[in-house]
């Protein structure tokens, strides 16, 4: 049984817990977002592995919307740190509702629609290449190395017109990885940052798994403690 102290400990935690939500992995986007720029940072994984140093950063902007079609720009960073080596070979994400075309210019000036990501990620909607290759990993000898820095331009179309769009499940693809024992390539996923012309947070503010326990060890810890209270009451009224 639960002592007061560590019932009263858990209903604190619980309760602090649900007051600070953290960030989606995605941004929703609408006539309101023009202008508006959304940074993502990048591990770096092979299968269940993380290599350390293993990094990059997205930069995406909003520059327009007209009928079907959404424009953006993006700069691309390959923040990989020694003692590793990398090439980031490729970015793509997911969309809601679906894209049904896409063109893009600059440093990934190729792409691929509903293609399987590596390292098991499975299919994304859109990626983004350096390469014109038949997937998303990109190829060839292009690309960004350590410490480089890509832009350009990308188109995102539909079928239809939408008011909104829901952009998530970001991913970057490492190629010519060195200093990792035997990972030669690797995937990335991105983590969302806070839009840059606005005070927008530039997610979806949810609460983390771990935090949805606490919040409901709080819960029940509040249920616990006021059962005792009332006991108490009745207790001593009799």
């Amino acid at each position: 049984m639960l002592s007061r102290k560590s019932l009263s400990f858990l209903a604190a935690a619980g309760l602090a817990m649900s007051a600070a939500p953290a960030l989606a992995d995605t941004i929703t986007l609408d006539s309101g977002s023009i202008g508006q720029s959304y940074t993502f940072d990048y591990n770096g994984f092979s299968d269940s592995t993380v290599v350390d140093g293993l990094t990059a950063s997205t930069t995406f902007t909003l520059t327009g919307i007209s009928g079907n079609q959404y424009y953006f720009d993006y700069s691309v960073t390959n923040t990989t740190t020694d003692p590793i080596d990398s090439r980031v070979s490729s970015f793509g994400f997911n969309a809601d509702p679906s894209i049904t075309g896409a063109t893009s210019t600059g440093a990934f000036s190729y792409t691929t629609l509903d293609s399987s990501y590596p390292n098991g990620i499975g299919d994304i909607n859109v990626c983004f290449k350096d390469a014109n290759t038949g997937s998303c990993s990109g190829g060839g000898s292009g690309g960004l190395t350590d410490g480089q820095t890509g832009t350009g331009t990308f188109t995102l179309t539909f079928a239809d017109p939408v008011s909104s769009v829901t952009l998530g499940d970001f991913y970057v693809r490492y190629q010519s990885v060195d200093g990792a024992g035997n990972i030669t390539s690797a995937s990335g996923y991105g983590t969302t940052g806070s839009s840059t012309t606005s005070s927008s947070t530039g997610g979806t503010e949810v609460p983390e798994p771990g935090m949805l326990g606490l919040m409901g060890a709080g819960l029940v810890a509040i249920g616990l403690l006021r059962r005792r209270h009332r006991y108490g009451a009745n207790t001593a009224a009799a």
